[in-house]
């Protein structure tokens, strides 16, 4: 054999040994994936699953070269999604070189600091919130934020137990969403609150009507604290929920009172109520039968129909209002829902909030009523701004699925999500491991509420209750900034807003 023919075996070999080795590397880190529990992508999706790693981490600096997306990406975008993710991972939230942040947005919030701000020893952790307290069986809240709206169906057995899990180990609460309570809703320990969705599941008769003796039953569990009447969510306001039957397993189909497999579409208002004093009879009535605060969910179209309600209930007598309002904003939403009511139907959280407070304050309904804001509320900054225009207690889905290790891949409405939290799928579920995830939720919930209370101290205030309207200026279209209080003014002139 000549010269040329060795050259040419040395290089076989070596091309061999170069593929061995990396078919060597390839199986390594395929077994790695499989089985770590931290990853979802590389659980479901070995190997293939790190170039998603690999990319957002080199997409920090190509964006310095090509282009700046860390603000611009929708529905939640970049800078929002990392800081979840750091703070569910337990890594500090700080950064370097200044914000990213486009001030000169309209309506962008810009907190007032304080020129003397509170040292160490003068802040305060924030107090229990009694809700219901006309009710045979009071609720102490215990946190400000908590866990909005998620059925079971709607998102995973895994998804579900790391929520309550986590929850527990927060001290907040987690609502059910309208797919009544599951057994893994329970199992994790953490206080419940049970939506009465349109459909009734979970309570309801054959013909989807409200079954008292099943609402005693949901009541009877000591961990269940309040009940929730939906009449609308953000992503469809006027539409009931859509389940898909692709999702409708035997298991849910059972706890929720419908056939299995088939699509499952919730009426759009309940068939009890017809008017505001329905409504009012429709709460005392679950109030009657559980003894537990009842509230009402709902998106804010105009403010004409709250001052009827609240004009209803000071004629009827204090006692006969909600426990709570949850107001969710127009852009709000997590599951199945028409592109139109997404888009386009519902009054922003940003201008709800603050309008609805007005309206329940002026009809010194303060005390009696307490105000949930829901809606796209997912870091400090946000929760920040509600308790300042009026809310008592804010509530967050996409957060917490954040947490859980969503990547938006707008795969919710479908059995295909690639992290496990939105699908029934065996194969995808896997990469949801709970015992990892929990600890997530516990750890963001933990850094918002810390956070917060930053911002609070930043402002002046010992704790993040007494932040007013006051204490946030909002950039108008000239780029400039006006106090909030001056665009929605408080109702009690005595009380600074």
């Amino acid at each position: 054999m000549d010269v040329a023919g060795y050259a040419l075996q040395f290089l076989a070999l070596g091309f061999v040994f170069v593929i061995g080795v990396g078919v060597a590397v390839a199986i390594v880190l395929f077994v790695i994936d499989r089985f770590q529990t931290h990853d979802a992508i590389r659980r479901n999706y070995p190997v293939i699953g790190r170039f998603r790693h690999l990319f957002s981490t080199l997409g920090e600096f190509f964006r310095q070269y090509f282009f700046a997306m860390d603000r611009e990406e929708l529905p939640f975008n970049r800078a929002q999604r990392e800081w979840v993710k750091r703070a569910g991972d337990g890594m500090g939230n700080t950064v370097a070189f200044g914000s990213t942040r486009n001030l000169s947005v309209v309506g962008t919030p810009i907190f007032v600091n304080a020129a003397f701000p509170p040292l160490d020893n003068q802040f305060a952790s924030t107090e229990p919130m009694v809700i219901g307290s006309g009710a045979r069986v009071p609720y102490t809240a215990h946190s400000i934020f908590n866990i909005s709206g998620m059925s079971y169906g709607a998102i995973s057995k895994p998804a579900v137990l790391a929520l309550s899990r986590g929850a527990k180990d927060a001290g907040i609460w987690m609502n059910t969403g309208e797919g009544a309570l599951s057994p893994y809703h329970l199992e994790g320990g953490a206080d419940i609150v049970f939506q009465i969705g349109t459909a009734k599941y979970g309570v309801r008769t054959d013909d989807g009507r409200m079954c008292d003796d099943q609402l005693r039953k949901v009541a009877a569990h000591n961990q269940v604290k309040m009940f929730e009447i939906k009449l609308a969510q953000g992503a469809k306001p006027g539409k009931g929920g859509i389940l898909p039957g692709a999702k409708i397993n035997a298991e849910i189909a059972e706890i929720r009172g419908i056939p299995k497999a088939q699509d499952s579409i919730s009426p759009n208002r309940h068939h009890e109520v017809d008017n505001f004093s329905d409504l009012l009879d429709f709460i005392a009535h679950v109030r009657d039968i559980t003894g537990k605060p009842v509230g009402i969910k709902t998106v804010v179209g105009s403010p004409e129909p709250f001052q009827e309600l609240f004009e209803l209930i000071n004629e009827r007598g204090v006692d006969s209002a909600p426990d709570f309002i949850t107001i969710d904003g127009g852009e709000g939403g997590t599951g199945a829902a028409p592109m139109p009511l997404i888009d386009l139907v519902g009054m922003p959280i940003r201008e709800a909030l603050p309008l609805i407070a007005n309206l329940r304050d002026e009809a010194g309904l303060k005390d009696r009523i307490r105000l949930i804001a829901s809606g796209k509320l997912v870091n400090p900054g946000d929760i920040a701004w509600a308790m300042a225009a009026g809310a008592d207690f804010v509530t967050s889905a996409r957060g917490f699925m954040f947490a859980l290790g969503c990547i938006q891949a707008l795969k919710c409405n479908k059995n295909t999500c690639p992290t496990g939290i939105t699908t029934h799928d065996p194969r995808l579920q896997k990469g949801l491991v709970v015992e990892d995830k929990y600890i997530k939720v516990t750890r963001y919930a933990a850094s918002i509420v810390k956070e917060l209370e930053t911002i609070a101290h930043s402002v002046g205030v010992s704790e993040p209750r007494q932040m007013r309207r006051r204490h946030v200026r909002l950039v108008q279209p000239d780029g400039t900034s006006v106090p909030m209080n001056q665009i929605y003014p408080s109702y009690n002139p005595s009380t600074p807003s």
